[in-house]
């Protein structure tokens, strides 16, 4: 009896490390590896977004019920190796934990929004980091990402029971990063926001262009003629002042009269007499 009740924790854990490796062996593999969406689609990757197509049709197998979850697991490209499955929807990591942890799950849907069939006019993508409103500390919030990458994704199916089956790992996707240069004539340093790829920049003094030329030219003759009508009018203002004021004290106007004195008057009258 002794031996027996000896034996019963080694025996236990023996069963739940058993049970484990069963659980990690029955998740079905499907042969589908996710993608980044079309070249051509507008903000395919900015500094916190990514854009996926669709895995429509990837979910038939008869092991996947309508009611079972798909996730999209995000993890940083070095944290693909000790990626874990939750083993219930409880357990599932959030944003929150991205940091520490490396990846996170988002973007819960079911198999009937990736219906398969014919492709359609409609467009079918999924923008990874496109809520800004949502809580990290959500399950299932699509915060956007916290860096340039790389990042790599999977789709992960959960039902009640634990998960069922899992999708092979993207390859690496890294994010757009802005660009710091400098202008010519300007010290300051800009940023610029949709630049590919993180550099510093100084551009090579040259040359002034034709159209800078030009409107240097049109606004320095505006200028002048600006100057010349204020110049214009200060002289006429003054001019027009200074002729309409009277040479006289305040209050009084004063007259010169023209008028001969006796002494010079008609000197042959004189030499009459």
């Amino acid at each position: 009896m002794g031996l027996g009740r000896g034996q019963s924790p080694l025996l236990m854990a023996l069963l739940l490390l058993l049970a484990c490796l069963q659980t990690g062996m029955s998740l079905e593999r499907i042969s589908y590896v996710p993608q980044l969406s079309s070249a051509t689609l507008a903000g395919r990757l900015t500094q916190s977004t990514f854009t996926l197509e669709q895995p429509r049709g990837q979910f038939s197998h008869p092991s996947i019920s309508d009611s079972d979850a798909i996730w999209l697991v995000v993890a940083h490209s070095n944290a693909t190796q000790k990626f874990t499955a939750p083993q219930n929807v409880e357990d599932t990591p959030v944003p929150a934990d991205f940091p520490q942890g490396g990846y996170y799950l988002t973007l819960r849907a079911s198999r009937a929004l990736y219906p398969g069939g014919p492709p359609s006019n409609q467009l079918r993508v999924l923008r990874v980091g496109n809520d800004t409103h949502c809580s990290p500390r959500t399950r299932g919030c699509n915060r956007p990402l916290p860096g340039p990458g790389p990042y790599r994704v999977k789709f992960l199916v959960m039902s009640d029971r634990g998960p069922m089956a899992e999708t092979e790992w993207s390859s690496e996707t890294r994010l757009q990063q802005g660009r710091i240069f400098f202008l010519p004539s300007c010290p300051t340093r800009l940023w610029h926001p949709l630049a590919p790829s993180a550099k510093v920049l100084q551009a090579a003094p040259g040359p002034q262009t034709a159209g800078t030329v030009v409107i240097i030219a049109i606004l320095s003759v505006l200028l002048a003629v600006l100057l010349a009508a204020l110049l214009t009018l200060l002289i006429f203002t003054w001019y027009d002042t200074c002729g309409s004021t009277p040479i006289s004290g305040p209050g009084e106007l004063v007259f010169v009269r023209q008028y001969d004195t006796h002494h010079m008057s008609r000197p042959s009258a004189v030499g009459g007499s």
